[in-house]
Formats: structure tokens, C-alpha cells, sequence
């Protein structure tokens, strides 16, 4: 188990998005962010108190998570000596990068000396099976985006606890890094291997209750080439009854690949829900989530009336709104 709380920690990032982990834990799972601890040149800011390491442990924090979701997924050369040093101030670590913490010689090393953990929570623990296709009763809600980090793991956290507060029988099912440390549980998706990506989500989305829904963290787009897999594997895997399409608005172009431009909307709605209905043919899209942070409240509310008057369905912003349309929608499936 991770102890908490958390000591997040930022290292350079170099923009706000670049600290997604720190930022969904944040949000999420205040109670565990004790503060931030940023190196010189980090352009993000969690509005968290900005502590040293001593300060930290004196509040309280016992793991430092590398907050930081850099393309890749490596561990910075630059991050190594505040690593080594929280190691000897009695914190573990906990990362979510490819880069596994336990590979790290020094690493390693001062943590068996100081007897401190090192939890990589970006490693399969399961020897996930291949997907069979094999319709599963309960059902299932999958978010899709037009790009990556767009916000369908907030738009999943927010329909789950939605749906709980309705009363609604509800599980969030975390299929990424910052998904497992907010909810302890899931599936590191990108660290499968490709021919066992479908069956790892088959796998964490099981046979359930009739009217149960299982909420499924989406990751990476079908248009983006560098991370369009993972988004197959959720969409055949999963084999959702429901989809709802994310969308951040402000964007120019794809995350990271300014030559690609952004699909629109209906794009990702027409090609997800044909791939989606190869595995359930009933399958349905229920809403719109637009992740209006860039936008003044007027102009988000204009947006998002324009596109739901285009498009006919549900269409707001789950953590500025609340996602109780969302979860009214998925309650009158059938």
C-alpha cells in the first residue's frame, strides 16, 4: 500500500498540463495532497503550499509521487537529487512514468539502505488474458476524446460520483496512472502488452448486476498516432453500451504533435461509435464533455449550448457543472 499523504511533486514541468498526475490527485483526493515541492524553471502551480522536503514530513507527508506526466514517460536526470534526497528524508516514492523507479540503480540503492519503497504503479501485476469478445452483463460507460488529456478521466471520476449520489450503482474503473493513485486500483493500461490491452480491460470490467455501470477512465484518441492504440483497446475491450465524447476547445492542434490538427467532434462520435458497435452493436452516445478551464463562464456556457443544440445530446462541463445529465442519460438505458 502507498502510505499518505502525498508530497506532489512537480520537478520542471513545463506547462500546467505537464503536471496532470499531481493536479487529478489534487482534485480528486485533497485529503492526501499535503503540498507541491517545484524545482527551478516548473511552469505549473497546484495553488498547493510550495514546501521543502523537511517541511513536508513535518506535515505530515509520507510518499513523494512524481506528479509530472512527461512525453515518454522517463525519469528526468534533473529530478535525481531531490529523489535521492526524499529517499533520505524518509519519504518513499511513488511514480506512474515508464520509467520504473526500481530500475534506477541509485535509486534503488539508497532506498534499500534507508529501507524507504519505491511503488511504480505504471506495472501490469496481473497476467491479463487475451479479449474474447464474450458479452458481459452489467453495463458500461467509456469516455472518448479528440485528443489526449483532454479531460476523460475527470469526465469518468465526475459521471461515477454522479451516479452515486443518486443512488445509482456505480464503479469507477481506472485504466491509467493518475487514475490508480487517486483510487488505490485499476489497470496501467499502456504498460500492457498490445496483444493483452483488450483483455486486461475485459478483465477489470467483469460480469456485474443488470443495472450496475462500470465507468471507464479513457486514455490517449482514436486520432492521435502516437496513442491511438490504447484507445482500442478500451473501445473493444470495454465493449461500452455508452459513450461520451471529451473535447478541450481552445486547442490549435493535437497534444504534442502540432502537424496534426484536431478532429472535430462529430469525427471522433462517428468513428468511435462504429468501432465501438464491432464488439456491442448497441451501443449508444449519450453526451458531450467539454473542458472549458480556458474559458470565461460565459463564453464556456455559450459554447456548450451551441454544441448541444448541433448535436442533440447532453453537453456541459463535469467538473464545472457536475455530471448529473450524464448520469440521468446512462440511467435511461435500458
Amino acid at each position: 500500500m502507498i502510505q499518505t499523504p502525498y508530497l506532489l511533486f512537480l520537478g520542471d514541468a513545463p506547462d500546467q498540463l505537464a503536471a496532470k498526475v499531481a493536479q487529478g490527485i489534487r482534485d480528486w483526493r485533497p485529503e492526501n495532497a499535503v503540498g507541491q515541492f517545484r524545482m527551478d524553471g516548473c511552469k505549473a502551480d497546484l495553488g498547493l503550499t510550495d514546501m521543502s522536503l523537511t517541511e513536508a514530513r513535518e506535515a505530515g507527508a509520507r510518499t513523494l509521487v512524481i506528479g509530472v506526466a512527461n512525453r515518454g514517460g522517463f525519469i528526468s536526470p534533473e529530478w535525481k537529487k531531490v529523489l535521492v534526497m526524499a529517499l533520505e528524508e524518509g519519504f518513499d516514492l511513488a511514480s506512474g512514468l515508464h520509467n520504473l523507479l526500481r530500475d534506477e540503480p541509485d535509486l534503488a540503492a539508497v532506498a534499500e539502505v534507508t529501507g524507504r519503497s519505491l511503488h511504480d504503479v505504471r506495472l501490469p501485476e496481473v497476467d491479463y488474458p487475451i479479449a474474447n469478445g464474450r458479452k458481459r452483463s452489467g453495463k458500461r460507460m467509456l469516455a472518448v476524446g479528440t485528443d489526449c488529456s483532454c479531460g476523460k478521466m475527470y469526465t469518468a471520476l465526475a459521471t461515477d460520483q454522479a451516479m452515486r449520489e443518486k443512488g445509482m450503482k456505480s464503479t469507477f474503473r481506472a485504466t491509467g496512472q493518475t487514475g490508480i493513485l487517486i483510487t488505490g486500483d485499476g489497470v496501467p493500461l499502456d504498460a500492457v502488452v498490445a496483444d493483452f490491452m483488450a483483455g486486461s480491460i475485459e478483465s477489470v470490467t467483469p460480469d456485474n448486476d443488470d443495472d450496475h455501470w462500470d465507468i471507464i477512465e479513457g486514455q490517449g484518441s482514436l486520432y492521435h498516432v502516437s496513442y491511438s492504440g490504447v484507445t482500442m483497446a478500451l473501445v473493444h475491450g470495454g465493449q461500452p453500451d455508452a459513450l461520451v465524447i471529451c473535447h478541450e476547445p481552445t486547442r490549435t492542434h493535437m497534444r504534442g504533435l502540432p502537424h496534426f490538427d484536431l478532429p472535430t467532434i462529430e469525427q471522433v462520435r462517428d468513428t468511435a461509435l462504429t468501432l465501438a458497435r464491432v464488439a456491442n452493436p448497441d451501443c449508444q452516445v449519450v453526451g458531450i464533455s467539454i473542458n472549458t478551464q480556458h474559458m470565461a463562464e460565459d463564453e464556456a456556457l455559450s459554447y456548450m449550448a451551441g454544441v448541444e443544440e448541433r448535436l442533440g445530446l447532453p453537453t456541459i462541463d463535469p467538473f464545472r457543472q457536475g455530471a448529473g445529465r450524464l448520469a440521468d442519460a446512462l440511467g435511461a438505458i435500458t
